[in-house]
């Protein structure tokens, strides 16, 4: 009975992948409990069976004390020499104590114990195997469908595939094989549980890795998958070999690598784009199949903004925002598509806003300034009547000070009055702008000279008539409508033409009668001796026969200053 326990339990080993100590541990567990419940015995008590005999010996633990108290659990120091004489006071002693119909009272005992240890180490192997293989793809056949899920065999384990992890609109036969992605693995009390999935983005991955060579040898990484199942998917891949290019290895020679995917997935469409570390460029390649013209980030909010062509707007967007959602999936940022026009547009807006808040600040800093200045003032304003009071102060110790002291008092000199006197500065000489200083002679032209002495001649020439009236008003004044005119020192016309014909000059002199004789008359006799009418025309041109004139007296000024020379 003892070999054929052994041989069973290398069988079992062999058939259902249990470990053969596996095995052995529970069959010893179960000895161990049958053996304390038909001898009711509270000794400790250990079971070990041979597996290479398959004999059971029964062992009890017992300490070595000097006075035994309790036999079940003590030996005495002798007994314990007797059986090895090393073993000293505090060792523990094993004594067996195996029974004489062991044999049956084990097997039937550890019958049942046998099988439920079987079968949990079953349920523990599964686990173990499929626990390794989450997030991997395995290989499956569709056995049965249970109401709306699909019921797949995996080999060792059956597995149910649910409606939300089903591609839509894909059909599942009996018996067609289909490779499925592993999403969770979890322990139940009658056994593991395994969760697969058509849709997972891992799903993806996975063929890949399956059909392109440098990703399985870890050339090319696959670095972001972003999937619509059924529909539309993108990856992005990178090669850690500049040799390589990424893209075109997931192609494949005339797409067949890619195709493979696509059959396996039931003709969904893969882009394949290319991953940078430049979020900017990443973004452009994402919207791929559009050609992006510039992209704008926003680190702090994470998004992003792509311009396009016009005519290539709708293609970024894709069908009801396909394109745009996989891509911000694929880049993890948001993306804003934005057309050449709608950008311009915008950047109008944006000009527009940022003038308007530049203005409003410029108005607020103004507002600041108005705002000291007149704090300012008034601050100027409550400090101007306090001067006005200690003006009269001051002005009358000034004077104080100013006054003599008496001769022979003595001054009495404080020390206040020996302060040090506040220096004023020298204000410093204004300088005119170069702008208002009158230009320099030197620096005009003729033309400009010309043109200032005309203007400054016209004036005199001007007020020689308006003099000339004033004179001759004041005179009619002084003389009166009954009195006789004046006589002039001008003369008419027709006596200067006498007098330039040769004649004589009549000197008149305005006064009373008895005038005649004053030292004014023979003033002015003694200087008109001096003074002569222009000369006429003929007169000028007979410079041999005869001479010119020394002055010529046209008004009262140049008169008066005949007076004021002869005087000196």
């Amino acid at each position: 009975m003892n070999l054929e326990l052994v041989g069973a339990l290398n069988e079992l080993e062999k058939e259902r992948g249990i470990p053969k100590e596996i095995l052995v541990e529970a069959i010893e567990a179960a000895i161990l409990s049958a053996y304390k419940r038909h001898y009711g015995s509270a000794e400790n008590v250990r079971v070990l069976l041979d597996d290479r005999t398959g004999r059971m010996r029964v062992y009890a633990l017992k300490d070595v004390v000097e006075e035994v108290k309790n036999p079940a659990t003590e030996i005495s120091l002798e007994e314990a020499r007797r059986i090895n004489a090393n073993y000293q006071v505090g060792d523990v002693v094993e004594v067996e104590v195996t029974p004489r119909d062991f044999g049956r009272i084990a097997a039937g005992a550890a019958k049942q114990v046998v099988i439920q240890r079987i079968r949990d180490a079953e349920r523990n192997l599964l686990y173990e195997e499929y626990a390794n293989r989450e997030g991997d793809i395995v290989t499956g056949v569709v056995q049965r469908m249970n109401q709306r899920n699909v019921v797949v065999d995996l080999g060792r384990i059956e597995a149910q595939l649910i409606p939300s992890e089903q591609i839509p609109g894909e059909t599942y036969a009996p018996g067609a094989r289909l490779k499925v992605y592993i999403t969770e693995v979890r322990q139940m009390p009658r056994g593991p549980v395994v969760n697969i999935s058509r849709t997972h983005p891992g799903l993806l991955k996975r063929l890949f890795e399956l059909e392109v060579p440098e990703i399985h040898d870890g050339i090319v990484e696959i670095k972001a998958v972003a999937r619509e199942p059924g529909s539309r998917s993108k990856i992005a891949v990178y090669s850690h070999d500049p040799n390589v290019d990424p893209v075109g290895a997931c192609v494949g020679p005339r797409g067949a690598r890619v195709q493979a995917v696509v059959q396996e997935l039931r003709g969904e469409k893969i882009d394949i784009v290319e991953w940078s570390p430049d979020p900017a460029r990443f973004v452009a390649n994402a919207l791929s199949p559009a050609k992006v013209v510039q992209v704008f980030l926003n680190h702090e909010e994470k998004s992003a903004r792509a311009v396009v062509p016009d005519h290539q707007l709708s293609l970024a967007i894709g069908k009801e925002g396909q394109n745009a959602r996989l891509a911000a999936r694929l880049c993890g940022w948001k993306i804003d598509i934005k057309s050449e026009s709608q950008m311009a547009e915008l950047a109008v807006l944006e000009a527009q806003r940022a003038f308007e808040e530049a203005e409003a600040a410029l108005r607020a800093k103004r507002a600041a300034q108005a705002a000291a200045r007149a704090a300012q003032q008034a601050a100027e304003a409550e400090t101007a009547p306090a001067v006005a009071e200690t003006a009269p102060a001051a002005a009358a110790e000034k004077v104080a000070v100013e006054e003599p002291a008496p001769a022979g008092a003595e001054v009495e000199v404080l020390e206040e009055d020996l302060a040090p006197v506040e220096e004023f500065p020298e204000e410093e000489e204004r300088e005119e702008p170069e702008e208002l200083l009158p230009p320099e002679d030197e620096d005009l032209d003729e033309e400009l000279e010309e043109e200032l002495l005309e203007k400054r001649a016209a004036p005199k020439r001007r007020a020689r008539p308006a003099r000339r009236e004033l004179e001759e008003e004041l005179f009619d004044d002084v003389l009166g409508e009954d009195d006789e005119p004046l006589p002039t020192l001008f003369g008419s016309d027709d006596e200067e033409e006498d007098v330039a014909a040769g004649g004589s000059v009549s000197v008149y002199v305005a006064g009373p009668e008895e005038s005649v004789g004053n030292p004014l008359a023979e003033k002015l006799a003694g200087v008109l001796k001096q003074v002569a009418v222009r000369p006429a025309p003929s007169q000028r041109a007979d410079k041999d026969d005869k001479k010119r004139p020394k002055r010529v007296v046209k008004d009262l000024k140049a008169l008066a200053e005949l007076l004021k020379q002869e005087e000196e």
